[in-house]
């Protein structure tokens, strides 16, 4: 275990943003990862996980507490189950996966972050989430004070949210195990429309899974969504704001300032999200508000690939940061009506 002390934290995130941490422990096992839990709840001190900081937004002034990065190894690949410590690195661990043959993460390829973060967001991309694949995460219960396994089913999965998002302050992820498909080297059925037009199919059909990869890989690439330290399109946390979803009522009202504002015949994106639901893109609510691929003029702007990647040029502060995503949840909310929330999670501010 490795101990520093008024440690800056902005190196360890994807925004390179974000003052220092009291006191940074950096564990190597799951003891190391126990022992540093349990000894700041039993002080009292506050506590802030840190795994590849890909979703994270710190504020200027840092932490107060002990921030832990967990820096755990290891992957058991036994037939098509797939087991991960929570410190792999993800994008790593799915080229794994692709190279033996297995199917059922390749479309996640390229995210940032480690493996112990994907069951707290449910991340998915490109038309696949990782509850589809997820059968059991080891975590410490802070509250009860010992290693739990729980099912896929007891994570409660949902679009970006799991048990873990809803109860931050209860779990510690420790290990991750996936079931994958073997199908023969295909990848599982495409299902998101831009996948399956780059790649030349119909939705719902099967390609190699090398080429499924690639392919959103130079997709996420293109949006700046691929880590890059020269390219400060990537400095940032990738999408930053959720795609709203919207019961009936609300999504007709939304259509109707989309008519108000855009003209009689415009039509918003729209996707079935459950009985009565609808989600929308928030990328589109971004740009058509005004917000387009480059807005702003200070150290923090929208991306110029992506209207959803709000991003760092390299001399921002949190605070700027802040200031830009107010100003597109207000733009926003003022045309459309639709609040933005966002992704990321904030350690010390809020929007």
């Amino acid at each position: 275990m490795h101990v520093l002390h008024d440690a800056p934290l902005a190196p360890l995130t994807t925004f390179r943003l974000g003052g220092p941490a009291t006191r940074l422990v950096t564990a190597t096992t799951d003891a190391e990862v126990i022992a540093a839990v349990r000894e700041a709840d039993d002080s009292g001190t506050p506590l802030l996980i840190i795994g590849g900081g890909s979703n994270l937004v710190i504020g200027d002034k840092g932490f107060d507490g002990t921030a832990l990065r967990i820096a755990t190894r290891g992957v058991e690949l036994r037939d098509t189950t797939l087991e991960l410590a929570a410190g792999e690195v993800w994008t790593d661990a799915v080229a794994r996966t692709v190279e033996a043959g297995l199917a059922g993460i390749e479309c996640l390829a390229g995210i940032p972050g480690s493996a112990g973060a994907t069951p707290i967001q449910n991340v998915g991309a490109y038309g696949q989430e990782v509850s589809s694949t997820i059968t059991e995460v080891t975590a410490y219960d802070r509250r009860a004070g010992e290693t739990v396994t729980l099912t896929g089913e007891e994570c409660a999965f949902s679009y970006r949210h799991s048990r873990f998002k809803a109860d931050p302050e209860r779990y510690v992820v420790l290990r991750v195990r996936f079931e994958l498909q073997d199908a023969a080297g295909l990848s599982a059925p495409v299902r998101y429309a831009e996948t399956a037009r780059v790649l030349g199919v119909e939705p719902g059909d099967r390609v190699p899974l090398a080429d499924a990869r690639e392919t959103v890989l130079r997709l996420r690439a293109g949006k700046g969504m691929v880590l890059d330290p020269e390219d400060h399109d990537t400095w940032s946390a990738g999408s930053f704001f959720t795609n709203p979803i919207l019961d009936e009522e609300r999504f007709a009202a939304f259509q109707d300032r989309v008519r108000e504002h855009l003209g009689p015949d415009a039509v918003p994106p729209a996707y079935p999200a459950g009985e009565g639901r609808t989600k929308t893109s928030a990328a589109w609510l971004i740009d058509k508000a005004g917000f387009t691929k480059g807005y702003g003029t200070g150290p923090a702007r929208i991306s110029t690939k992506h209207t959803l990647a709000l991003t760092n040029r390299g001399e921002a502060t949190t605070e700027d940061l802040l200031a830009l995503a107010r100003e597109v949840v207000a733009g926003v909310q003022d045309v459309f009506g639709v609040t933005l929330v966002n992704e990321p999670v904030t350690v010390g501010v809020s929007l």
